[in-house]
């Protein structure tokens, strides 16, 4: 090492010698180094190991270090002077000092703390121990070290020993920064909570672990496994030599396997147990997306094997659309808006009217998104993907406050205008959902009474109670709650029967025939009948023609909703929107 006055000029002398300096290091050395280099790895988990050959001056670096600090390769020559420069100006001297001091052989490691700044120019505070390792002459070898840094979390799952959740993120941040293709999977054990439900906690803990064990021998060299959360874990897979079809082939096959296993064969402590699987798995092959955006693309594949397809494997398809513009760049210019104040979202507004005057009753705002380079991208492209990302709640935010906005300037020329504002079931049961609606309420000076807000379906997925709970919250502060697309799940009834609805909107999937098919009348009487039973008033979409809504105005409904009356409008328009019976007037 040079002395303490160490300059840039050195610096750069150095990296300017990396490539001739690595390309000149002995193959046989190099051998030795990365056996015990890998050695190390194995056990310093969670840490960011360099293995230093003190003869050289070669060292080989874990790939995270070398992603999150910039450095300039996995195998570094100087690597002590390269370090020193990501090291805070306040911590140098005293890390130089504990270096010169190794290669000087003063001293046989070291223990020390110090701030080095990452890539993106923050600075984490980190602890570096090392030691020299001895020849058989008692003379330095290497230089062996881990580096924790304090700025990410632990990267191993202790109750299966996987890699977690961060592992996860970092490893696919790892991969698309060196563009290296990618298949990742993510399987979970479905309806888990029976598990514990009649063998207890401690038995669900065991089952975990030998779900995970059984995963982990079954991907065996193909990839890395990891723990995501709860029931669900992940796999990373980096195939070579092997064709498309022939990956694709493989992971299904595995995930059969161990489908098939867990359904027959899995004995645990003396007693059967069945198990049931959901899980989605896609292709990573374009590296200038967020590693978020591949999660939340994954989680919906994980969502369609478990509500949809029975815990079949489901693959998120990467299609091309007209513009050749990839299905995942596209989620990832979407949910990338999100976090740069919501650009490119809009809402429309279409209206509601009463289904016997025709007169504006209200509008349900209908969010939309665009820009230059995609156009306008239809909702149902992206809506199902980011329902189930962690930004989804702050997206519904933004919709409900705008939302709101803009029905305080409808509602001064419509006294009684009602707005309708969809929810997600992930909006719902983040904490604290309720208050944020009532604080959104306040803030705007919009009355509670004049907001309906829809849930889905799909709303289903959540605890029962949890989602009573939060409904007669709402509805005690006196806004009205709908559901959305009845008859379009098998549960719509049972969620009747069970929820406080004021209004059934009737899915247009039951009234797109209802002028030539008598069994859509029928059904349209059926419907409409229960909702009553039920107290609750029966909204129609999907109006499209007068002989529709003829044959509609016969029955128990309110409320029309559909291209008849209008298409969604922007909020200028709808003010200038004008009613079938001003029409004729």
């Amino acid at each position: 090492m040079e002395n303490s006055d160490f300059s840039e000029n050195r610096y750069q002398s150095v990296l300017q010698q990396q490539e001739e300096k690595v390309n000149q290091y002995p193959a046989a050395r190099k051998k030795k180094l990365d056996e015990l280099f890998n050695a190390f790895s194995i056990v310093a988990e969670g840490t960011y190991v360099y293995l230093c050959d003190m003869r050289y001056d070669i060292s080989r670096w874990s790939r995270a270090a070398v992603d999150k600090f910039g450095l300039p390769g996995d195998y570094i020559y100087a690597a002590g002077e390269v370090w020193e420069q990501r090291i805070h100006p306040d911590d140098r001297d005293v890390y130089h000092k504990g270096i010169d001091s190794i290669f000087k052989g003063d001293a046989s490691g070291h223990d020390m703390q110090y701030r080095a700044v990452r890539k993106d120019g923050v600075f984490d505070v980190c602890t570096c121990r090392g030691a020299v390792l001895l020849d058989l002459d008692d003379q330095p070898n290497y230089f062996a070290g881990v580096i924790r840094n304090h700025g990410i979390q632990g990267h191993i799952d202790f109750l299966t020993g996987l890699r977690n959740q961060y592992g996860f993120f970092e490893d696919l941040q790892s991969n698309l920064i060196r563009n290296q293709e990618m298949y990742v999977t993510i399987v979970g054990i479905g309806k888990f909570s029976e598990i514990n439900e009649v063998f207890g906690y401690e038995f669900g803990n065991q089952v975990i672990q030998s779900f995970g064990r059984y995963l982990f021998e079954l991907v065996e060299n193909t990839g890395t496994t990891y723990r995501i959360d709860g029931t669900k874990f992940a796999v990373i897979s980096n195939f070579t030599r092997m064709h498309d079809t022939d990956k694709r082939e493989y992971i299904e096959n595995a995930y059969r396997k161990m489908r098939d296993h867990f359904r027959s064969e899995f004995v645990l402590d003396g007693r059967n147990v069945i198990l049931e699987m959901n899980g989605g798995f896609m292709k990573v092959d374009r590296f200038d997306i967020d590693r978020k955006t591949i999660f939340a693309c994954l989680n919906f594949a994980y969502g369609e094997s478990k509500v949809r397809r029975q815990g079949d494997l489901v693959e998120f398809f990467n299609d091309l659309n007209e513009q050749n513009r990839s299905r995942i760049e596209r989620i990832n210019v979407i949910r990338s808006s999100i976090l740069h104040g919501y650009t490119g979202f809009y809402l429309l507004y279409q209206p509601v009217v009463d289904a016997h005057t025709e007169e504006l009753i209200g509008a349900e705002a209908l969010l939309r998104w665009k820009n230059d380079e995609y156009g306008v991208v239809p909702p149902d492209q992206f809506i199902p993907l980011l329902e189930s990302d962690p930004l989804f709640p702050d997206l519904g935010e933004w919709i409900l406050k705008e939302a709101l906005s803009a029905a305080k300037k409808i509602q001064a020329r419509f006294p009684d205008f009602i707005m309708n504002v969809n929810l997600s079931y992930t909006q719902i049961e983040k904490p604290g959902f309720c208050d944020m609606v009532l604080d959104a309420l306040v803030s705007s000076g919009y009355p509670a009474e004049h907001l309906c807000l829809e849930v889905t379906e799909r709303c289903r997925l959540l605890d029962m109670d949890l989602l009573k709970n939060t409904l007669i919250c709402l509805k005690a502060r006196g806004v009205q709650i709908a559901l959305d697309d009845f008859g379009t799940g098998f549960s719509s009834v049972g969620l009747i029967k069970n929820l406080p609805f004021d209004i059934i909107k009737i899915d247009r999937s039951f009234v797109r025939k209802i002028e030539e098919d008598d069994l859509e009348r029928e059904l349209m009487r059926h419907f409409s009948g229960l909702a009553s039973t039920f107290g609750a008033k029966v909204c129609v979409e999907g109006i499209e023609t007068e002989g529709m809504r003829d044959i509609l105005q016969r029955f128990h409904v309110q409320s029309f909703q559909g291209y008849y009356y209008a298409k969604p409008l922007l909020m200028e328009d709808f003010l200038n929107w004008r009613s079938k019976t001003e029409e004729k007037k």
